[in-house]
């Protein structure tokens, strides 16, 4: 098993190598062959879907590698792997027939992104987890600014920005860890909970995770990114690598361990539900369907960070709220990798329109919760793995009773997102019978995967009739009123007295894309102005000084000529740089001990 695990991860990386390689000299030949390697990159993720559906949940470890690489597939991983094994593939057969201009390089780049992807959900020990996820991380930022447009730029920047902050945020938490002496992830949720700066690490991971799972306030990369990545990345970004955050949360994170935690798990609930309702309110303000998906993510994201946020409130609910937030994890990914697939679907593919609204609406369903859907399960198996956990302050409030309402704002932006979508020009320039296909199998037969999943978990979790009357009423008025308030905002928008009213007629200019960041970005701006006069005059200073030094007297000229050298910056930087490098040493080499 563990040669299998090899080669699934070494198979897409030299997929990504040999695309790399076709890329870098002319001919048509050497053109002919990049092109067919790119065509058919989706078989390299076919290896680790195999070794996922087979492996024993042992652990791995290669001692020699990364120091100390180590791999365990458990009851949370698997499932997550194999939704990477899904999206991935379908995103990497969507590639050649999108409007990217370098397919190559972004399926090169989706390739490695897999690989560090599925990484993070089987990493077995800090280092090997840390090192994947910032891999990860960074590796997204080539997807999110592939297209090389302004607005691309923009939200890569804006990326980069939070995933520095995010990354800088966990590795202090992995720090504070591992100074308990826990290098084992399996180890890590008890040690928190027993630690004295046990308030410090659940901040930190929060923060952390919270950036990569785009919880508000942590979410202004999110609504910059999808619309700016190409639609295959943007299916891969949301529908898998935001998972990436939430297995941070549920793998690091006391949850279920020692006392109830009123103070982090307060706080999570109220920002998921803050969250769920801001972006539903954002959302409907836009009219591009990816920047619309973007905010529906966001408030589902808020949804499953409700879960943990219970968990932490009530440590006796843990298990089954941990196996619900992997179910509706798989849930809406699946769900939002179609809708995201599903754009490009109906721009470029040849199909007939019915072929396509009637897939995408299927999956829209889902995603609101509609009966007899993926979301219908999820949502269902949420709502009885909460118990009686109260709102923090509202003892008398249940918060199953509250997490319905996220339907009804995920309806109301679906509504929403239909009508973007009627508006978009079909081009009808390419297709490909086979992605076509695996889109349509993936928006219409998501909810038999997440029924299985939800009664896989050891004791499964309680899953609704598929026709019970009690289920079904409970899961249909929150969309039925979503529908509703759609229809009703649809009637007052063709009033005539309110044709120019901006509110019923958005057009994303009311709160701009990345909201936040948009308020943030001239403090930002000016603070960074700020530091490069700063350094401007710390540079003169310093050069004035060290030519005093230089014209001074010297009892050398070996000295001056240090001196003279020291004074470069490039030298300066250089030996800094050697001396970093030689901590490094140290530390990996055991801190010089014995």
């Amino acid at each position: 098993m563990a040669v299998m695990w090899t080669l699934s991860f070494v198979v897409p990386l030299l997929v990504a190598a040999t695309i790399a390689a076709l890329s870098l000299g002319a001919g048509e030949a050497r053109a002919r062959a990049r092109e067919l390697v790119v065509q058919y990159a989706w078989l390299a993720v076919v290896p680790t879907g195999i070794v996922a559906s087979l492996d024993d949940g042992a652990l791995k470890t290669v001692d020699w590698m990364l120091f100390g690489t180590a791999i365990r597939l458990d009851e949370v991983g698997r499932p997550l792997v194999l939704l990477a094994v899904i999206l991935y593939g379908i995103a990497l057969a969507f590639v050649p027939r999108s409007i990217s201009e370098r397919p190559a390089g972004l399926n090169g780049f989706l390739l490695l992104c897999f690989t560090a992807n599925v990484g993070v959900f089987v990493a077995a020990n800090l280092v090997t987890f840390y090192l994947v996820f910032a891999a990860m991380s960074f590796l997204g930022y080539a997807i999110v600014v592939h297209d090389r447009t302004t607005s691309a730029r923009r939200a890569g920047a804006v990326y980069l920005v939070m995933t520095v902050f995010g990354e800088s945020a966990v590795l202090g938490a992995f720090l504070l860890i591992a100074s308990e002496g826990v290098t084992d992830v399996i180890s890590v949720p008890a040690t928190v909970a027993a630690s004295d700066a046990r308030d410090v690490i659940v901040a930190l991971l929060i923060i952390g995770f919270g950036v990569k799972a785009g919880m508000i306030p942590l979410h202004v990369w999110l609504p910059l990114a999808h619309p700016a990545a190409p639609s295959p990345a943007s299916a891969v970004l949301s529908g898998v690598m935001l998972k990436a955050g939430i297995i941070g949360l549920l793998r690091f994170l006391p949850l279920g361990e020692g006392a109830a935690e009123p103070l982090w798990g307060g706080l999570l609930v109220t920002l998921a539900l803050v969250g769920g309702l801001l972006a539903a309110v954002v959302g409907v303000l836009h009219d591009n369907p990816k920047v619309i998906l973007a905010y529906s993510s966001i408030g589902q994201m808020g949804f499953i960070t409700a879960l943990i946020g219970a968990a932490l409130l009530e440590p006796a609910i843990a298990p089954a709220a941990i196996a619900a937030a992997v179910v509706y994890s798989v849930a809406h990914g699946l769900i939002k990798g179609a809708l995201f697939f599903s754009i490009q679907v109906w721009d470029l593919s040849r199909a007939p329109t019915w072929a396509v609204v009637v897939p995408q609406t299927v999956a829209a369903l889902g995603l609101a919760g509609a009966p007899l859907t993926a979301g219908f399960i999820a949502k269902y198996v949420s709502k009885e793995s909460l118990g009686d956990v109260a709102l923090p302050g509202l003892p008398v409030v249940a918060l199953a009773d509250i997490l319905p309402w996220f339907a009804v704002g995920s309806t109301v932006l679906l509504a929403r997102f239909a009508i973007a979508m009627s508006r978009r020009t079909r081009r009808r320039t390419a297709g490909k019978p086979i992605s076509t296909a695996a889109w349509a199998v993936l928006a219409l037969a998501a909810a038999a995967p997440v029924w299985w999943l939800a009664t896989g978990f050891a004791p499964p979790l309680t899953v609704p009739g598929w026709f019970s009357p009690g289920p079904v009423v409970d899961q249909s008025w929150p969309f039925l009123l979503g529908i509703a308030l759609a229809l009703a905002a649809a009637a007052l928008a063709r009033r005539p007295r309110f044709r120019d009213a901006r509110l019923l007629h958005p057009r994303g200019d009311i709160v701009p894309e990345g909201d936040i960041v948009v308020l943030l970005e001239p403090a930002a701006g000016g603070t960074m102005r700020g530091v490069i006069r700063a350094s401007g005059v710390l540079g003169a200073t310093r050069d004035a000084l060290v030519e005093r030094v230089r014209r001074g007297p010297s009892a050398m000229l070996a000295i001056d000529g240090l001196q003279a050298r020291l004074g470069s910056w490039v030298i300066s930087g250089a030996l800094a740089a050697a001396a970093l490098a030689a901590a490094l040493v140290f530390v990996a080499m055991g801190g010089g001990g014995s």
